[in-house]
């Protein structure tokens, strides 16, 4: 799988919710794409991933 241009392999099938705490993302911070198309927040805990899988992950930062 690749993670934002990084290539990871999971032995074990995840969900997108389980592999943004593994990263230490907030996950209601975040905006994902999988496969080119967005994921909703509602569904990050249903879509589950694979290793053939390209993830974008963006996250926001206030500043002033």
């Amino acid at each position: 799988m690749r993670v934002n241009n990084e290539e990871i392999f999971i032995e074990k099938e995840i969900s997108l919710y389980e592999l943004l705490i593994s990263k230490n993302f907030e996950p209601s911070k975040v905006a994902v794409e999988l496969n080119q198309k967005i994921v909703p927040k509602i569904e990050y805990e249903t879509t589950f991933l694979k290793n053939s899988d390209v993830l974008e992950i963006v996250w926001f930062v206030g500043g002033g």
